[in-house]
């Protein structure tokens, strides 16, 4: 069991005591759905812990166990969980620009990044045009608020860090991620030039692992190590924090293991080359 539903689990057998210790009399799960106007299945989902609750269900749970002194101590376990696996429909709630200033205080905290993306061109090397076609398909996936130029403003700000000494990022990407059409041919012709640009830079080393190279493992998600203390990944559905010790280390091996496929300095710039001609032949 991850720690995620470690912690899951944790705030659903709060949620049972909370239920069953009712200083009224105890409640079945039939009883404290009717009075919450909810279904059955969704008071079992929250206490078995196969379902995430928000605030406000925890709110009506502790009112209606007669217990709102209990949500101080809800509200901590529901953070527990949040700190590691908060879902793209909370992260966005409030838009796109929120979570990137977020994850602008995040990298400002590191100083030692690696990386590996297989599917775009990663976030930190990202021109203002392809970065605002990657928020507008996001956007419209899980159907967030489009303030999609505050978002590419916050990005930019990140790409400070490639010109800071004290920071030094190690970032691997798939060939397959320079294909990727998620935007105009025209666009992203000129991100490939930018990423052309990038090769050789002090403080970025930027290796791409060629789709005719054998790989000793699968091109899988992509995700940030940070100072080899946390590892950030992005799913479908969720954004993950991952902290432990072990899990740190798997992704830095995994990284480790990509690196082995990667190409850097001219071989790089002539994968790079090759896809911006394919992308743009005139």
């Amino acid at each position: 069991m991850t720690d995620f539903q470690q912690a899951r689990a944790a705030l659903g057998g709060r949620l049972r005591e909370l239920r069953t210790s009712r200083p009224g009399g105890r409640l079945t799960g039939t009883q404290l759905a009717e009075r919450l106007g909810w279904t059955q299945s969704k008071v079992s989902k929250l206490e078995r812990g196969r379902q995430t609750a928000t605030i406000e269900d925890l709110q009506q749970w502790a009112e209606g166990t007669d217990q709102p002194e209990a949500i101080g101590e809800l509200r901590s376990l529901l953070n527990g969980i949040e700190s590691h696996h908060r879902s793209w429909r909370r992260l966005l709630s409030s838009g796109h620009r929120a979570l990137q200033e977020n994850v602008n205080i995040q990298h400002a905290q590191s100083t030692i990044f690696h990386a590996w993306e297989n599917a775009m061109i990663v976030g930190v090397l990202q021109t203002p045009d392809y970065a605002r076609h990657v928020f507008s398909c996001y956007a419209d996936l899980h159907r967030s608020p489009r303030d999609i130029e505050d978002a590419v403003r916050e990005r930019m700000k990140r790409q400070q860090g490639i010109y800071d000494s004290r920071k030094k990022y190690h970032i691997l990407m798939w060939e397959a991620a320079l294909y990727s059409l998620i935007c105009p041919p025209s666009i992203l012709g000129g991100q490939l030039d930018r990423l052309a640009g990038v090769v050789g830079m002090d403080n970025v080393d930027l290796g791409i692992v060629p789709l005719s190279t054998p790989v000793k493992i699968p091109p899988a998600s992509g995700f940030w190590i940070h100072d080899e203390r946390l590892v950030v990944v992005e799913t479908w559905h969720a954004g993950l924090r991952i902290d432990d010790a072990d899990s740190v280390a798997t992704y830095l091996r995994t990284w480790q293991t990509l690196q082995k496929s990667a190409v850097y300095g001219p071989d790089a710039h002539r994968i790079i080359s090759r896809a911006r001609r394919t992308i743009s032949p005139h």
